[in-house]
């Protein structure tokens, strides 16, 4: 307005003295308004280091680990502010799994099982895919549903049971968990394969598996799987997308062990990462 009017015709609009405004002017921001100008640096600054994956909830509680306290509402407004927002999560499609096949199907027993209070009481597992210039990577994964660590995962050009079974494998080998895990899947030929269930027995593991075409019975898998599809794969995405399966893998390997697991917070664990979510309650 100042470049249409002059400073003496405005005062006399608004009704205010010419030492007035000049005050106002002069004065010196407010406590809060302080505060809020430094909070607004470190939640750009937070919000840079998770890659744009936080929202206001997990840089409360990311704040709030560094000893700083503020409300939820207000880190909010301040990203507003600054124009930032975390990656949202979309809306749960399940994808039914293609299960025809004559191998044997275990029961549902996770729909019994009472909830896990400690890690390596329940196992759940999926496969996923991933697009790249060079095709389809196929990824298995198995996460323990207490802490929800990812313990055993591979990646591979075919949906072969090879490949659940090398995740299965790994899993086994860094966990070593107890004779009677419950280890749920869903019904594809990939986990009821011979192969698989063999090593299943070896192990001691109790198998369990979804009803037919109902993969809210593996939900925090299904979870899981969409958690890294937009906080992983669509960020490359973003970037141009995934030009080989070897460029894709990495990605998974960089996002799980170095990311997921050890630094990322989950909302189901009171916002801590599920690696210390285990060394806490241990």
């Amino acid at each position: 307005m100042k470049a249409e009017h002059s400073l003496t015709d405005l005062c006399a609009a608004f009704a205010v003295k010419r030492s007035g405004y000049h005050t106002w002017v002069q004065a010196a921001a407010s406590e809060r308004e302080r505060t809020d100008a430094a909070l607004r640096v470190q939640i750009r600054t937070v919000h840079t280091q998770h890659r744009q994956r936080y929202g206001a909830p997990r840089i409360q509680a990311e704040l709030a680990a560094q000893g700083q306290r503020h409300g939820c509402k207000r880190i909010a407004r301040l990203m507003r502010v600054e124009g930032l927002r975390g990656l949202c999560a979309r809306r749960f499609v399940p994808q039914t799994t293609q299960s025809d096949h004559d191998q044997p199907i275990a029961p549902n027993r996770l729909a019994t099982q009472p909830v896990p209070t400690g890690a390596n009481q329940i196992w759940v597992t999926d496969l996923t895919y991933v697009w790249t210039a060079e095709g389809w990577l196929y990824v298995a994964v198995l996460l323990d549903l207490w802490s929800r660590c990812v313990v055993g995962w591979a990646t591979g050009e075919t949906l072969h049971a090879r490949l659940a079974t090398q995740a299965l494998q790994m899993a086994l080998q860094h966990r070593q968990p107890p004779v009677g895990l419950l280890h749920h899947s869903d019904r594809g030929v990939q986990y009821a394969s011979a192969e698989y269930r063999a090593r299943l027995t070896a192990a001691g593991l109790t198998p369990s598996m979804s009803r037919a075409g109902n993969p809210y019975d593996n939900a925090a898998m299904e979870s899981f799987n969409a958690t890294y599809k937009r906080e992983c794969v669509g960020l490359a995405a973003a970037r141009g997308g995934y030009g080989t399966r070897a460029e894709a893998a990495n990605d998974f390997f960089d996002y799980v062990e170095k990311y997921y697991n050890r630094v990322r917070r989950h909302s189901a664990l009171g916002f801590k990462s599920p690696v210390d979510f285990e060394h806490q309650t241990n």
